[in-house]
């Protein structure tokens, strides 16, 4: 058997692979070439700076996760290190998985800095977060990258009940940092059924209260905000304005068609779910905002353009609600409110998931943007709050909804 020696082994594999200079790098990341440029230094190299572009996979771990960050194996990939010795080793070893081009760049992240590029010192996690959030990182779709923007986010809950109680627990598990919570109801033992935010010992407790203790509990590092006063058009904007995405929880007309429009009006995406007996329904309202470039879908108004007559569509109250049910849709709109929050995946906008659990049944139906909408249309009729006073008599947002309906613009997607 030929020993090699490490010079000698190196060498062999730089024989084998393709090399390149950090400018040669440069100008191909400049000119917008398809390829796949991976940092294989370990964490402390990578936390004193890596090129902007790059993902982050530890040598140990390259061969292990390339495929999460790079399926496609036609597609270049090109490894550094800090001085190119164990980029050429590690080009080698995805040679043989079938990536037919690894090129490794001469001088590493070294070579990069003398050079005079641009590079990257990034936000990292501390040694606590990085065990907390671990199942996270590992993900290529939220990595280290993205469980930071989780802690530089901001949830507003409306109601913390049935289906705010999942929501903002799975929330706060994941990291956000800020969760604000609107509702001005106490916690009552018929809550206990469906409202897991509370227990036995918070009954006559305002549930602003019991859910902070239990989200703090949950991850210390949360910062949680209750306000316990209803959601109304002289407050909605103001509270709403400060957080980047809203939940919606409440269990009411006045308050849905309020917090749909402050959305609108602000331009934050709306998380919103309702819940009736064994059925659910979940979807994303995310409005247009032209100066982002984000181009929106429809809104709750386009599917319900004014509220339904006092009395039409029974509560919860009198009709009933499986327990199980909110836990189920509550959770999904964290899943939604996740996925926006770090940019992953397709979120549910333009489309209405219903979930039927006495046959556990789920449609997907396809919402269109009503161009007659009186809020998002293209000649807006309602441009500023109104509270619906009269559809009202319902005094907690305890975390249901109306009976999800159907509606003539929704079709199979």
């Amino acid at each position: 058997m030929t020993r090699l020696n490490r010079d000698q082994l190196v060498n062999l594999a730089k024989r084998e692979i393709e090399e390149i200079t950090p400018n040669q790098l440069h100008g191909w990341l400049k000119a917008g070439e398809e390829l796949t440029v991976v940092d294989i230094r370990e964490r402390d190299e990578w936390v004193q700076g890596h090129i902007p572009q790059a993902r982050f996979i530890p040598r140990g771990f390259l061969e292990l996760q390339i495929e999460q960050h790079q399926p496609d194996r036609e597609i270049p990939v090109v490894l550094y290190c800090a001085g190119g010795v164990r980029s050429a080793l590690a080009a080698r070893n995805l040679k043989e998985m079938g990536y037919e081009r690894v090129i490794s760049m001469i001088g590493g992240f070294n070579g990069w800095k003398n050079a005079s590029l641009p590079f990257k010192v990034p936000k990292v996690l501390s040694e606590d977060q990085r065990i907390r959030y671990s199942r996270h990182t590992i993900l290529s779709e939220i990595g280290e990258a993205g469980q930071i923007k989780l802690l530089e986010s901001s949830v507003l809950m409306i109601g913390a009940g049935g289906l705010g109680s999942p929501a903002a627990m799975y929330l706060a598990a994941a990291g956000v940092g800020k969760i604000g919570i609107v509702d001005f109801d106490d916690v009552d033992v018929s809550n206990l059924q469906r409202q897991l935010l509370h227990g036995q010992s918070d009954v006559g407790r305002p549930k602003v209260e019991s859910a902070r203790d239990r989200l703090k509990e949950i991850n210390p590092d949360v910062d949680v905000v209750g306000y316990r006063q209803p959601i109304t058009s002289a407050n909605a904007l103001e509270i709403i304005r400060d957080y980047d995405l809203v939940i919606n929880g409440s269990d009411n007309f006045p308050t849905r068609y309020l917090v749909n429009d402050a959305c609108q009006f602000l331009g934050k995406p709306l998380v919103d779910a309702s819940i009736f007996m064994f059925e659910g329904q979940a979807t994303v309202y995310q409005p247009t905002v032209v100066e982002a470039g984000i181009e929106g879908g429809p809104c709750y108004r386009c599917l319900y353009p004014d509220p339904p007559p006092p009395g039409e569509v029974p509560s919860c109250a009198e009709a009933g609600v499986l327990g199980v049910l909110p836990g189920i849709v509550g959770s999904i709109q964290a899943i939604e409110a996740i996925k926006l929050l770090v940019g992953a995946g397709e979120p549910l906008i333009g489309r209405l998931l219903m979930i039927d659990t006495l046959d556990m049944s789920f449609r997907t139906l396809k919402v269109e943007k009503n161009p007659e909408c009186p809020v998002c249309g293209e000649h807006p009729t309602v441009t500023e709050l109104i509270d619906y006073q009269q559809f009202c008599g319902l005094p907690s947002l305890g975390g249901h909804a109306e009976r999800p309906r159907e509606f003539a613009n929704g079709v199979p997607a």
